[in-house]
């Protein structure tokens, strides 16, 4: 089987970056141990982020610090057992989250941010998927009157910077909005500009069934017998490209190592149980109760309640403490019914240490191309990724500059 490309990975990325390419002239194959969209894009909080121009950053004041030292956090957790190996990772981390070297990157960061609602609504269109896209924002609210001044402050800075709009909710346009929601709740901060999706895993599966259509060829294989250049065995034969893409998410690191790159990627973990809406409450759109660190969204399964962060090794087993402790806590800002899954879902969020994805070529080999790392925006950047990825590829003009996202600053 000869192609002139193949993608390695089916979640939001990888699939997106197909697409583009099978969208653009070239015959592609699409490579995963699993179905599309099965692993971390299946249970994400399907946001798709327009304020999102600034990057989770490492926490800097040593108030902040010492409560996730205790490891009792609602919003950070973390193996013990594993910081010896995070530690390297955790400190880069923490150095380009320093307040200016913070805003040079969301400077870079926005560039990719500002494309992605309209490259997430033209494959929506494109595949036939409109029915689980929600346009009304999202929203932060909160329990105090200091937070929500601090998130107001943040959103008025990004307005002004980035132009991405909001709109301050007191309680009274809370309850309007979220007649479900606690009375405990002082007000919120809608990011209008922002979309999401009532089912991840059904976005991601639409875009591939999409690019099936156009004539791509999705596969089940053995990424890691990836071999330039370039071959990769399949249930079905090995599968012979032209040029290689890898677009593993969490997984990136085990192949780009193989292939002698040693880059400092890690994985931040989080947790989703679905939930039955009791006594006929409705949630309008996804709320992030941004003092406790849980996010809850309506989702077509049910209310998707999804945790904050967990650092550990990748495939250490699942220890949903942080689901446990914030869950009751959930409960108190609306009436979630009964647990609907059989047990916790787990995924993975591959990060760099600068927030920033890995994209473009491969400086050591001729044809083979990065696309991963992009934290908690996989969702958010999968198609402008795409289509960046495949514009570099076939030398057309690109929509933003690739050179920030090189891997060669590393």
């Amino acid at each position: 089987m000869k192609y002139d490309s193949v993608v390695l990975g089916a979640g939001i990325v990888g699939v997106s970056v197909a697409l583009q390419l099978q969208r653009r002239g070239l015959t592609v194959a699409l490579v995963d141990r699993r179905a599309p969209g099965m692993e971390t894009s299946h249970g994400n909080g399907g946001l798709i982020q327009r304020e999102g121009v600034y990057p989770y950053a490492f926490p800097r004041d040593l108030s902040t610090l010492l409560r996730y030292a205790g490891n009792r956090s609602t919003d950070v957790r973390y193996h013990p057992a594993a910081m010896p190996k995070l530690l390297p990772f955790l400190y880069r981390y923490w150095h380009h989250s320093r307040a200016d070297r913070h805003a040079a990157i969301a400077r870079d960061y926005s560039t990719l941010i500002e494309h992605c609602v309209a490259e997430h609504r033209a494959l929506i269109e494109a595949s036939g998927a409109q029915a689980l896209l929600r346009t009304n924002g999202w929203t932060k609210v909160f329990r105090s009157a200091a937070a929500m001044d601090a998130a107001i402050a943040d959103a008025q800075r990004w307005q002004r910077e980035y132009g991405v709009s909001h709109e301050a909710l007191d309680v009274a346009a809370l309850r309007a909005a979220e007649p479900a929601l606690s009375h405990a709740l002082i007000g919120g901060v809608r990011y209008t500009d922002s979309d999401s999706v009532s089912d991840p895993n059904g976005l991601v599966v639409a875009y591939a069934k999409l690019f099936e259509q156009l004539g791509g060829r999705v596969l089940i294989g053995d990424a890691s017998t990836l071999e330039p250049s370039w071959r990769v065995a399949t249930q079905d034969g090995p599968v012979l490209a032209k040029s290689a893409v890898i677009a593993m998410g969490p997984w990136s690191g085990d192949l780009t190592a193989r292939l002698g790159y040693d880059l400092p990627l890690a994985v931040k973990r989080g947790y989703h149980m679905h939930y039955a809406a009791a006594n006929g409450a409705q949630l309008n759109q996804p709320v992030l109760d941004a003092e406790v660190g849980f996010l809850i969204t309506p989702m077509l399964r049910g209310i998707r309640l999804t945790t904050g962060v967990e650092l550990g090794l990748r495939d250490t087993a699942k220890t949903p403490v942080q689901l446990e402790a914030v869950e009751p806590l959930a409960r108190g800002i609306f009436p979630l019914g009964a647990r609907l899954d059989a047990e916790p879902w787990l995924g993975r969020r591959p990060c760099t240490p600068d927030m920033m994805p890995v994209i473009g070529p491969a400086p050591r080999h001729d044809d083979l191309w990065f696309a991963f790392g992009h934290a908690h925006h996989g969702l958010t950047l999968g198609p402008v990724t795409g289509r960046l990825i495949a514009e570099m590829m076939t030398g057309a003009p690109t929509v933003v500059d690739p050179r920030p996202f090189r891997v060669e600053r590393f």
